[in-house]
C-alpha cells in the first residue's frame, strides 16, 4: 500500500519521462520466472524495451523490492535510470546506496 500511493502521487511528476504501470503476478506467470518476482513489492525499470538495472548497494541490481517511503528519493531514482537509460547504459549508479537501510 505505502509504494502505491508512493507510485500515484508521483505519476503527474514523472509524466514527462516516465510511465508506471501496476502488473498482477498472478496473471502473468511466465513474468514472474523471468525477473524472479516473489516479492508483494516490485519495482522494475524499461527502456525501449530492454530492462534497466540500478545498482542500489543491495546486491539486487535487477529490481528494488520493497516499499519507499520517500517521494523524492523515488523521483531521482526514476531520473537517473532515465538518463542513464537514454545515454545507452544497462546499469545505472542509484543517487543513494540503500546497503545499510536495515542496519539498526
Amino acid at each position: 500500500m505505502q509504494m502505491d500511493e508512493i507510485l500515484a502521487t508521483t505519476a503527474d511528476q514523472l509524466k514527462n519521462f516516465a510511465v508506471i504501470y501496476l502488473v498482477d503476478l498472478t496473471e502473468i506467470p511466465d513474468f514472474n520466472t523471468m525477473y524472479e518476482l516473489y516479492d508483494p513489492c516490485t519495482v522494475m525499470f524499461f527502456f525501449r524495451n530492454k530492462h534497466i538495472m540500478i545498482d542500489l548497494g543491495t546486491g539486487n541490481n535487477n529490481k528494488i523490492n520493497w516499499a519507499m517511503n520517500n517521494k523524492q528519493e523515488f523521483i531521482d531514482i526514476v531520473e537517473v535510470v532515465y538518463r542513464g537509460a537514454r545515454k545507452g547504459r544497462g546499469l545505472v549508479v542509484s543517487p543513494k546506496d540503500y546497503s545499510t537501510k536495515y542496519r539498526y
